[in-house]
């Protein structure tokens, strides 16, 4: 009856993990870890080991379907890695737990989690996709420790929690015996979401802002996979001069648009990635009308395009091109990493830098969609003073919320608003402590334009400074544990 018990535990904590990964509410993941945890220390290791990989395999064969890109027995590969790399700190914390310490018990599992989940960031495709942290999206005084450790903090308390409510649970809550590990996890708890608390009430009101408009594509010029031939470079010949007359429409709208912004007060307007497609011969004459314009109604224009070189390997240029009031091209910016699979085979990938331009007022820095999905990448960001971060972004339904949710930690993290114009997803406006100042869903009815009053200006985090060093001495710790393995 007791391994039943076990065997139910388990099902329901990796359903609550896989859960948590698409819908977040945040305390599903602090109780679905120590659920999973408790059961996978009270049985035996071969068979909970495997018990554990299929029951998560289950959860998130399902949970992330519509997320990941991929179809087939591509999909199933992908799924049974992650599956794998999810239950490795628990098969890792069970060979060593019985030579743990009451202190050792709880902190070795989160210091071997962050570990993990950090190194499978950095080396196995999907960037920080899949990070813990990010189900606590919206709980502001606890993700301000990103500002100071990034989402490797985040994680650790979570898996800190698991580990330490699993000791209290093994030890019948018997206050003598789990009193010393209990205590320093709930005082260190205390200490982070009071510094949270605090660092949100001491934000500053008193900065200059900026009027921001994002503008989207008309929803009714192309039929649907029509932009996806287009950028795929599958244009015949015959086709072209018809295609290229959309284009010009596509231009005419933008350009129209942005004027219209402009004269309505937007100082900065930005357009999505990929939104807007120019063939490569026609590239100098459409930026020609885009600098006229920004000079004419002395507004800077961010305007993720995708440049189109018809009959090469590489066809598409995936670009962020920022434009002064002065009419002066700032950056042309390449996208630097593209999603694994159908853009990777198309793309010309960027040079791995992101463009900081220095204006007379602002430091503004720009990034593509998936580049913000690299905390390391766009920490570039906030170690070179920006004042605010542009993101060009294009998303699918699937993915509108939690992709948007992701990246307002890059906020956070370096102390930088950020604008993110999406195609397809949510564009929004947030500020260095990730609070949303605006936001439109390109699916919900209505104009998708969004206007927000964005104060502007950066503050310098400790994240900005020492980057991952947290979740590297994670790793280091991981390394020891090994050696007890």
């Amino acid at each position: 009856m007791a391994q039943i018990n076990l065997v139910l535990l388990m099902a329901l904590g990796a359903a609550m993990i896989g859960v948590s990964s698409r819908i977040l509410v945040p305390p599903l993941i602090w109780f679905g870890m120590a659920f999973v945890l408790h059961a996978s220390r009270s049985m035996p290791v071969v068979a909970g080991s495997a018990f554990l990989w299929l029951v998560t395999y289950v959860a998130l064969f399902i949970s992330q379907r519509g997320i990941i890109p991929a179809a087939g027995g591509i999909y199933f590969a992908v799924i049974a890695l992650l599956a794998s790399t999810t239950i490795l700190p628990f098969v890792i914390d069970r060979l060593v737990i019985q030579k743990s310490t009451a202190l050792g018990a709880t902190i070795t599992f989160p210091i071997v989690w962050v570990a993990v989940e950090f190194l499978r960031s950095r080396f196995v495709p999907g960037a920080t996709w899949g990070s813990i942290a990010y189900t606590q999206y919206g709980w502001l005084t606890l993700t301000q420790m990103a500002a100071f450790a990034g989402i490797a903090g985040i994680a650790f308390l979570i898996a800190w929690f698991a580990s330490t409510l699993q000791w209290s649970w093994s030890h019948g809550f018997q206050w003598n015996v789990v009193r010393t590990p209990v205590l320093i996890y709930v005082v260190t708890f205390t200490l982070i979401i009071l510094a949270g608390a605090i660092r949100i009430s001491m934000a500053p009101t008193d900065r200059p802002s900026l009027r921001v408009a994002t503008l989207n594509r008309p929803i009714d010029l192309f039929i649907p996979g029509e932009m996806t031939r287009i950028t795929e470079g599958n244009v015949a010949p015959e086709q072209k001069a018809k295609v290229n007359e959309k284009l010009t429409r596509l231009h005419d709208w933008f350009l129209e648009g942005s004027r219209r912004e402009a004269h309505a007060g937007a100082r900065l307007i930005v357009w999505p990635e990929q939104n807007l497609l120019v063939f490569a011969e026609h590239e100098t004459n459409f930026l020609e009308r885009a600098r006229q314009l920004a000079a004419e109604e002395r507004v800077f224009l961010a305007m993720g395009m995708g440049t189109i070189h018809l009959g090469e390997k590489f066809p598409f240029e995936n670009k962020l091109v920022l434009v002064d009031p002065s009419g002066h091209i700032l950056f042309s910016y390449r996208k630097s990493h593209p999603v694994e699979g159908w853009e990777a085979g198309i793309m010309r990938v960027g040079d791995k830098q992101v463009p900081i331009a220095t204006t007379a007022e602002q430091r503004m820095a720009g990034a593509i969609c998936y580049d913000a999905d690299f905390p390391e990448f766009i920490r570039q960001a906030g170690k070179g003073g920006a004042d605010l971060l542009i993101v060009a972004a294009n998303d699918w339904k699937e993915i509108k919320y939690l992709h948007f949710q992701m990246q307002a930690f890059r906020a956070i993290e370096n102390g930088v608003p950020l604008v993110r114009a999406a195609a397809s997803g949510m564009s929004a406006a947030v500020d260095p402590w990730g609070r949303v100042l605006g936001i439109t869903d390109y699916f919900a009815p209505g104009d998708r334009t969004l206007i927000t009053q964005l104060p502007i200006g950066g503050f310098r985090t400790l994240y900005s400074r020492t980057g991952d060093l947290f979740a590297w001495l994670c790793v280091a710790g991981f390394v020891l544990v090994l050696r007890h393995v």
